[in-house]
């Protein structure tokens, strides 16, 4: 966005959200606001309904899961605050403008924020899959279930401290002529790429 759009922009975010607002910041000409969990539903609908905003449209929701965030260097401070956060990407047709929105579940331990599907129906699956790959649940939702991972899968792939092998394999046991589950067969492992490259190569690029 034009240095001028985004100005003004911020400039209607904090007059119209005043103290729900956490956190408001510009960079690399994108705006991301973070509120807090307990105004989402309220805040939303602002952000949709006010004429200065006009935030219409859904075009991305997802987790993040902040455990083990920075901290990969001596001189980086490893992150301080809430584990999981669902992330919103919005725009504004009519003022030709995006935002992101950031909120933190305030539980680590059961990460749960409200479900914006009445504000913007096209969360309906992407809260679905945020809740499938990190576990947040989405109070509110009509239809919160799995919706890439089995029914019986155990545990959230996208969670930082999900085993890469996962907790269980999925077989079809002969027997019982059927699909069971049974612990997972392969030895965890961390798999480093090992790249070989000729004598002088690139010289010549």
């Amino acid at each position: 966005m034009s240095t001028k759009r985004i100005e003004k922009m911020s400039s209607a975010l904090h007059r119209i959200l005043t103290d729900k607002i956490v956190s408001l910041n510009e960079s690399l000409g994108e705006l991301t606001l973070v509120i807090h969990s307990n105004d989402l539903s309220n805040a939303v609908e602002t952000l949709r309904d006010h004429a200065d905003l006009n935030f219409d449209t859904l075009m991305d929701l997802c987790g993040v899961d902040y455990s083990h965030y920075g901290g990969t260097s001596a001189s980086d401070s490893e992150w301080v605050g809430k584990r999981f956060a669902v992330v919103y990407h919005l725009l504004s047709i009519k003022h030709n403008c995006r935002l992101r929105v950031k909120v933190f579940a305030e539980i680590d331990e059961m990460p749960v924020v409200n479900s914006v599907i009445k504000i913007w129906p096209a969360a309906n699956w992407f809260e679905r899959e945020a809740f499938d790959l990190y576990g947040v649940v989405f109070s509110g939702h009509p239809d919160l279930r799995r919706i890439l991972t089995d029914y019986g899968f155990i545990g959230n792939p996208f969670r930082k401290d999900f085993p890469l092998s996962g907790n269980v394999e999925m077989i079809y046991d002969e027997e019982q002529k059927r699909v069971i589950y049974q612990p997972v067969s392969i030895e965890p492992r961390e798999i480093t790429p090992h790249v070989i490259r000729e004598e002088h190569y690139g010289d010549n690029l």
